[in-house]
């Protein structure tokens, strides 16, 4: 699997780089301060090179089992409808540990292409994350496929309040964790 520019993102609400342009003067970097809560606003995009082609990516894509498996702390993920799912991740950044329940939507969907994925977690006193992401499948010469992904989220509660160079670092562990697995989940080759 080959990873391509942009910044590395894990797939889903609680991934990104964190976007400082919203922030207010002299707010601590990476807070952007929405009703008098410190809230993250997260923009990232990147692209993964994944080795199978679209029919099988996208599969995986929609495959609450392949999903589990791959998505880093995910306890439960249930299909509940053709376009939603529920869930249920365990994450720990820095000295916070925290249980995110939460609902995501696909809608905009163009099988095996693209689809967009909204929805919002839950992680009690801890805070919570929610956004949208777009995601596109283009097949490549060498039978491989490229993914593509652009992510808007806000994260608040206590996590925003761990800093961006935190978050971000985690947001790129959890987003090679995820990748490696899904990766050789779909290619039928063990996980590295």
């Amino acid at each position: 699997m080959r990873r391509r520019a942009g910044r590395a993102g894990f797939p889903g609400l609680a991934m990104a780089a964190i976007s400082s342009e919203d922030r207010a003067p002299g707010s601590e970097p990476g807070i952007t301060r929405v009703n008098g809560q410190g809230v993250d606003r997260m923009d990232m995009n990147g692209s993964e090179t994944i080795n199978a082609p679209v029919e099988t990516v996208w599969a995986g894509l929609n495959d609450p089992d392949i999903l589990r498996q791959c998505i880093p702390g995910c306890e439960t993920l249930d299909k509940t409808s053709d376009t939603t799912m529920t869930a249920t991740v365990v994450l720990k950044i820095g000295p916070v540990k925290a249980r995110f329940e939460g609902a995501v939507e696909l809608s905009n969907l163009n099988p095996p292409h693209s689809y967009t994925i909204s929805g919002e977690g839950k992680g009690g006193m801890v805070g919570f994350a929610k956004g949208g992401a777009d995601v596109s499948l283009a097949a490549q010469p060498d039978g491989t496929t490229l993914l593509s992904y652009t992510v808007k989220a806000d994260v608040g509660g206590k996590i925003a309040q761990l800093g961006a160079r935190l978050i971000d670092s985690t947001a790129k562990k959890l987003a090679e964790q995820f990748f490696s697995s899904f990766g050789a989940k779909v290619a039928g080759t063990p996980a590295a």
